[in-house]
């Protein structure tokens, strides 16, 4: 019989459950004490759990709609599938749909129509979907108290500043001086469109590394974190050692 794999962490949760490697691993020891062929392996890493945002899985149905002589779908466990009940009962359906049926390393008869597999089933999902709430919940209230304090809590790392080891913002020694340069050049009255015009003929990069636009130069000028100010979702906190200008 063969078989196709899925496997899939997402970035927040990662050591809970366990790595793509830990994963595609147990995939082979199954098929292989089963007398299983896995002909392929799709895998999703880093991601949320929402079908729209997942390419791996986008590839798998990609996969099962060219190709002829696939029994099924492996996973890791049924939660790797999805958290959500909602998508976990969709997706089994849209398997069904195909004749294939859906195998786990870690549940056994997840294609049963018995009323009592049905419901253990859809039971899982529910566990699953309050353990994610749960885990969102932590990491939002970590986010928070980051913010409280100060710290970073998130987003895209403003230009000037990079990460410590223990994932707190410091001054970038060798971009805080661009940084200076345009408040000194704002401090002149240089308009928005001139300064920018002037990076880009002194050929210094944006924090993505493309050219400089008056919009760009703006949103530095009106950044509170190059001021001293930390905000995040609402709480702003003094950080003098961040200032800038």
């Amino acid at each position: 019989m063969n078989l196709v794999g899925y496997c899939r962490v997402s970035t927040d949760n990662q050591k809970e459950e366990g790595t793509i490697a830990i994963q595609e691993h147990a995939l082979e020891v199954f098929c292989k004490a089963n007398g299983y062929q896995l002909v392929a392996v799709y895998k999703d890493e880093g991601v949320s759990g929402a079908v729209e945002n997942r390419p791996g899985l986008a590839s798998l149905f990609t996969f099962l709609e060219c190709s002829r002589g696939v029994h099924g779908v492996l996973i890791y466990k049924l939660d790797r599938l999805a958290r959500d009940l909602y998508v976990q009962e969709h997706l089994l359906r849209e398997f069904g749909k195909r004749d294939l049926q859906l195998y786990s390393t870690k549940e056994s008869d997840l294609n049963s129509t018995d009323p009592m597999r049905v419901a253990f089933r859809q039971f899982v999902g529910v566990v699953s979907e309050l353990e994610k709430s749960f885990i969102t919940m932590r990491l939002s209230a970590g986010r928070q108290k980051k913010a409280t304090e100060g710290r970073y809590a998130g987003g895209g790392i403003p230009l000037g500043y990079k990460l410590t080891q223990d994932k707190d913002l410091m001054v970038d020694e060798a971009d805080a001086d661009t940084i200076m340069l345009i408040f000194k050049l704002r401090r002149k009255h240089w308009n928005l469109l001139q300064i920018a015009d002037r990076l880009n003929v002194m050929d210094i990069p944006t924090a993505r590394g493309g050219r400089w636009y008056a919009s760009t130069v703006k949103y530095i000028l009106e950044n509170p974190r190059y001021k001293g100010r930390a905000v995040y979702s609402g709480v702003t906190a003094k950080r003098s050692d961040l200032t800038i200008r």
